[in-house]
């Protein structure tokens, strides 16, 4: 799930996954405008995934400097942190629970990849872990190199803390959905522009997500 809460032992591999993305839209995803530019961050990332066969370090800084600061400037500025009618939640509680990286851990992850390229500059070598370079080419290689270094680590790192936190699977689970989130999110705030531009609708009423969540607190009939 997208919220560390128990009760999702019982939960296959697919199942978890299609919880930890509905959880992830319903308590993260209200703002029309954070919607619609995850749109926009899905299809460059998507375009990074291509570009990977073609241009690999293109695509890693392309993927760092476009696609995931589009993705985050949603969250930090456009996202309600008021309370959260629609799931009865604190902005407080969900951060807690998120099973990701929520807004603490991201202005950590986000503090180290502005970092990395200030320190290559001064120490060209990386402290001796890379090929020191010599031209401005050089150097956005090396770059390259250390921005898909970092974010291979966070993924793995949150991944195996989850192991810990949580169960196996639900890091699994977690690391599949975050590969796989500029393809989800694409399909999901497909039409969230629309809503955003010709409605004026900035914030998301999620009539779909009140209304699952009513089905699931209805009593189920004895068996």
């Amino acid at each position: 799930m997208s919220a560390i809460e128990p009760g999702n032992q019982k939960l296959s591999f697919r199942e978890e996954l299609q919880q930890q993305r509905f959880d992830d839209h319903r308590y993260y995803h209200h703002s029309r405008i954070n919607q619609s530019l995850h749109l926009l961050s899905a299809t460059c990332f998507l375009t990074c995934y291509a570009m990977l066969f073609v241009n690999p370090g293109f695509a890693v800084i392309f993927g760092w400097v476009v696609a995931q600061w589009l993705r985050q400037i949603g969250h930090f500025f456009f996202e309600p942190k008021t309370y959260d009618d629609v799931n009865k939640a604190t902005h407080e509680h969900k951060e807690a629970i998120k099973v990701g990286y929520n807004l603490f851990r991201k202005r950590v992850l986000q503090t180290l990849w502005a970092v990395v390229p200030v320190v290559l500059w001064f120490n060209p070598s990386f402290f001796g872990l890379l090929e020191a370079h010599v031209t401005f080419e050089g150097f956005l290689d090396n770059l390259a190199i250390l921005w898909i270094a970092l974010a291979v680590g966070a993924l793995m790192f949150r991944g195996i803390q989850l192991f810990f936190l949580t169960n196996v699977q639900t890091g699994l689970v977690w690391m599949t959905k975050i590969i796989t989130d500029p393809f989800n999110d694409f399909k999901t705030y497909l039409k969230s522009p629309l809503y955003l531009l010709l409605r004026g609708e900035v914030i998301d009423p999620m009539y779909h997500v009140r209304h699952e969540l009513e089905e699931d607190d209805e009593p189920q009939p004895a068996h």
